[in-house]
């Protein structure tokens, strides 16, 4: 809006109640008018990229950047949080108006939390399917075109290995780890890994590389030695000392090294299946 359609304060004067609440108008038609004009250019971008007859519109490096800049250029009294879930609203809804998706969420590990964590991340126009299990989710997504699934990041005993069914290569993968925003009092702080089908190689965020791992002679001596190494873990026994592992490996750590550890400590690595990998956590 020009300045000539700017309310008009007298010099030199406080403005009024109905001046202020007719920026605040000006300002919201302004921030409608931008929504609009970005919907324009995803239109656009439909049309050149052809996304509606392929699919997987995701782009996790891309969305992971664009939220730490969020975080580093905000200012003023209106909080993180709300900031944060206006624009995991506006990305996620405008990638689901470039390819339609789901999203299939594990809701053993909590109902409220999931929901609570699926709703913020990816608002209400994604549409949401739950599921018992992250097994559940990966075989929904294995099935799906371009769907996402939703799973707890943290150990969950009942789970078993999950990520087994992620080791084939054309197996969905994780291809992000939520939130993008790591703090204290986030109000969708739970750990969620985002499974896919695997996403283009320029729009994946490989910073970590998670890994699955089997060995035998699993045990607390080996447990201790690998913990110090790994950004998660998360352990599923097999049978007897056998176990299958998650392990999430942080940019200055190779796969090399977690194999080095575990036969240092007396385990024997039966095998490794690389599954994913996310952005590098962003903590304020």
């Amino acid at each position: 809006m020009s300045e000539q359609q700017k309310p008009e304060v007298k010099s030199g004067a406080a403005p009024t109640l109905v001046e202020l609440r007719a920026e605040i108008d000006r300002i919201d038609a302004g921030l409608h008018a931008l929504l609009i004009e970005r919907g324009e250019i995803v239109d656009r971008l439909i049309k050149v990229k052809r996304t509606q007859e392929t699919g997987g519109a995701f782009r996790p490096a891309r969305e992971a950047e664009m939220m730490r800049r969020l975080v580093e250029r905000h200012r003023g009294i209106l909080p993180l949080d709300t900031v944060e879930s206006i624009w995991r609203v506006i990305i996620a809804t405008f990638t689901f108006v470039q390819a339609p998706y789901a999203v299939h969420a594990d809701f053993s590990a909590g109902e409220a939390l999931m929901r609570d964590s699926a709703r913020f991340h990816f608002g209400f126009t994604v549409p949401l399917t739950p599921h018992m299990g992250a097994s559940a989710v990966a075989a929904a997504v294995a099935a799906s075109k371009g769907d996402l699934g939703l799973v707890p990041a943290t150990n969950v005993a009942s789970a078993g290995a999950w990520w087994s069914a992620l080791e084939d290569e054309k197996a969905p993968k994780i291809i992000a780890r939520l939130p993008f925003v790591e703090r204290e009092d986030h109000p969708a702080s739970l750990p969620l890994f985002v499974l896919s089908r695997p996403v283009v190689a320029d729009a994946a965020a490989t910073e970590v590389e998670t890994w699955s791992i089997r060995v035998a002679g699993w045990n607390v001596t080996v447990a201790r030695a690998l913990s110090p190494l790994v950004e998660a873990l998360a352990v599923s026994d097999r049978a007897l000392d056998d176990a299958a592992l998650l392990v999430s490996l942080p940019p200055d750590r190779k796969l090399a090294d977690i194999t080095a550890a575990l036969t240092a400590a007396g385990a024997t690595v039966l095998a490794t299946a690389l599954v994913g990998g996310h952005a590098n956590r962003y903590t304020v």
